[in-house]
């Protein structure tokens, strides 16, 4: 489908998903003559936390042409791995899990985890733990690079850790000298026309924006998805519980190992995040207000942190966890926090960015109701799939320390789909992946993920009691040392880095 896009479009709203939509748009629909604007506020300021990304980053780099040491040294960012997860259960043997970024390298590995975690789920006495199974625990392991000039079978995938307030402000002045304008104003008052879509908005400068299409970057705020269509409002907060953040930078020892990985630790009301950036340590903790305070909340993580954060400013924010029902309503389409937020566990927010956008893109087509109704239930597809696997992490912890954590574990709480997966798999012989297949929750994350998550988290009803009779498990140790050889063609993080930045690896900003 040749597709005509809208004259005008207006971006309301900066920071990153600001940019972002400015940047994929202007590279969609720019050469076809469409003015792209961001009417970005100053007033409204920048959160700038350590944020991580999925591999969906990286298309979106590859996609724009902007190689690794153009963006990444200029937004202070380092390689992803994967996500561990310490501590989110109470038996020590599977007290912590690393989630991987797997890659066809990992293609008959993978498979030999998920058949010899079935073996397990059947009570046989096997070696299920995730980390055996995908090169990249092994990366993360040694603090090695994603990146190799070896030739692999295939793509290797990996995230980003990087500065959000400095990717945002890369994104913008690459997009300014790409031809995409810039406003620095605050929207006064939005005036509908009888159709009841927005005609024109009002700024305190005096200006009179009309456009064709609008998109809400406004943040939590939702200024035209919410307060001005009254977009419907699906809340998740009766099936997740944490409603609160504290973000507190620390320093780093850029001459010691540099993780190639972000770490997810479970704390008594919530989970804490540590991301390293090549300037410093983003640390943050999430959690529920109803359960501990945010004094205490702060004291705990500084705890926790240690003291690389003495002296170090806390930033305390409050999140709104759901999703509108039409993030494409009327001529506004909603990007971002105003379209909806789950919460950073498995860093999320951006790949969903990215995803609207793309899916935007390829939807459009003027006043086509039944493109729309599509496209906005495919997004609330990928949104209700993500959410139902992070709330896994929590209905699946061991924990026994807490109320919380006793809290978070009501089943009542979970989705149907939700409920469905978690009763597949307690079956010895149930078919995971055709449950995963018949409730749409492979729309957000594949089968080996869902295997990382349940064994990881030590989600087995049958007492590994059985020995191997004829059943056949996959040798663990030939994959660990597969692995262990595989890894030493892989760069230390570190040594990465140095080659990318450069000079400015000695005195990052």
């Amino acid at each position: 489908m040749i597709t005509t896009p809208p004259k005008e479009i207006i971006i309301v709203g900066g920071g990153t998903a600001g940019w972002m939509s400015a940047s994929l748009l202007q590279h969609a629909w720019g050469h076809l003559g469409c003015k792209i604007t961001v009417l970005d506020s100053v007033e409204i300021p920048k959160i700038g936390v350590g944020e991580g990304s999925t591999p969906a980053l990286k298309r979106f780099f590859e996609t724009l042409a902007i190689d690794e040491s153009e963006w990444m040294p200029k937004c202070n960012a380092t390689y992803k791995c994967g996500i561990s997860f310490p501590n989110w259960a109470s038996n020590s043997s599977k007290n912590s899990y690393f989630h991987p970024f797997y890659s066809n390298i990992d293609l008959k590995t993978g498979k030999a985890f998920i058949h010899n975690t079935d073996l397990r789920r059947q009570g046989f006495l096997v070696d299920e733990h995730p980390d055996n199974y995908w090169l990249q625990s092994f990366l993360a392991k040694e603090n090695r690079s994603p990146k190799t000039n070896i030739q692999l079978n295939g793509v290797m995938e990996y995230g980003y850790h990087f500065d959000s307030a400095l990717l945002g402000e890369y994104l913008k002045n690459r997009a300014k000298n790409l031809g995409v304008g810039h406003l620095s104003d605050t929207v006064t008052q939005v005036n509908m026309s009888s159709c009841n879509q927005i005609k024109q908005l009002l700024t305190a400068s005096g200006r009179k924006l009309e456009s064709e299409l609008f998109i809400d970057c406004t943040g939590f705020s939702a200024l035209l998805i919410g307060k001005t269509l009254n977009t419907a409002y699906k809340s998740y907060a009766d099936g997740l519980l944490n409603d609160s953040a504290i973000a507190i930078p620390s320093s780093i020892d850029c001459s010691k190992p540099i993780p190639p990985f972000t770490e997810s630790a479970a704390l008594t009301a919530g989970w804490a995040w540590k991301i390293p950036l090549s300037s410093r340590y983003g640390n943050g903790y999430v959690y529920s207000s109803k359960h501990i305070s945010p004094e205490d909340a702060e004291a705990e993580l500084r705890a926790h942190v240690g003291v690389s954060c003495e002296g170090m400013p806390a930033k305390h924010l409050s999140m709104r966890l759901g999703r509108v029902e039409k993030h494409w309503n009327e001529n506004v389409l909603a990007v971002g926090l105003s379209q909806g937020f789950i919460e950073p566990l498995e860093a999320t927010a951006l790949m969903s960015v990215q995803f609207t956008l793309e899916e935007f893109i390829n939807s459009y087509s003027r006043n086509n109701q039944i493109q729309q109704n599509l496209f906005n239930n495919k997004v609330n597809s990928i949104l209700d799939a993500i959410k139902d696997y992070i709330q896994a992490h929590y209905f699946l912890n061991t924990r026994t320390d807490s109320q919380y954590w006793s809290d978070a574990r009501n089943i009542d709480n979970c989705s149907s789909k939700l409920k469905q997966i978690i009763d597949v798999w307690d079956h010895p012989t149930g078919d995971l992946e055709q449950v995963l297949t018949n409730t749409n929750s492979l729309a957000a994350y594949l089968t080996p993920s869902w295997y990382c998550l349940l064994a990881g988290k030590g989600r087995f009803n049958q007492v590994a009691m059985k020995p191997l009779s004829n059943e056949k498990a996959v040798s663990i140790e030939s994959i660990k040392h597969y692995f262990n050889t595989v890894t030493q063609h892989f760069p230390l993080h570190k040594q990465q880095l140095q080659a990318l930045y450069g000079q400015k690896w000695e005195k990052p900003s």
